[in-house]
């Protein structure tokens, strides 16, 4: 029954927690390093004046689109989590290929904006910043993934009693 409870709590907190998700981004990042992605991309990354240059005018066009999508993100936890007590084959479909759709996105403007700055500052530095960044969205979709129950949850901790 407590599990039951919890889940119920959970389910109300959900839309709260995604539309914070943007918000949640910064704070896993700084509880990680203590340090903004900006300052954290810039140690990381340690460029001379000139590479700095470049780096940041892709890297900025980088995080307003990144952001964007990261609002359909939202958008789709927000959805998750509104239909997540009726949840049906076709909207578990939509919303399992908009996620897909979605992740796809993300991956490419990773691609594009790893061919933009191998361009302006190389190789070696542009695997840095993939790396990076990839490490980054792991960790933020760790901490994401951890505060939504799992399709079917509720049923299965029927179940176990």
């Amino acid at each position: 029954m407590k599990k039951i409870i919890l889940l119920f709590i959970l389910l109300l907190s959900l839309p709260s927690l995604a539309q914070s998700s943007l918000k949640d981004e910064v704070a896993i990042i700084q509880s990680i390093y203590g340090k903004s992605k900006t300052d954290l991309v810039k140690q990381y990354m340690n460029l001379n004046e000139a590479q700095t240059a470049a780096f940041q005018k892709i890297y900025d066009e980088y995080e307003v689109s990144r952001k964007e999508i990261g609002q359909r993100k939202v958008q789709l936890l927000n959805d998750y989590a509104e239909n997540y007590a009726t949840l049906d084959d076709a909207k578990a479909a939509e919303l399992t290929e908009a996620n897909l759709k979605t992740n796809a996105d993300a991956e490419k403007l990773l691609s594009k904006t790893y061919s933009k700055v191998k361009k302006a500052i190389g190789g070696r530095n542009a695997a840095k910043f993939v790396q990076l960044e990839q490490y980054l969205q792991v960790a933020i979709r760790s901490g994401i993934q951890d505060s939504i129950p799992f399709i079917d949850e509720i049923d299965k901790s029927k179940l176990s009693k």
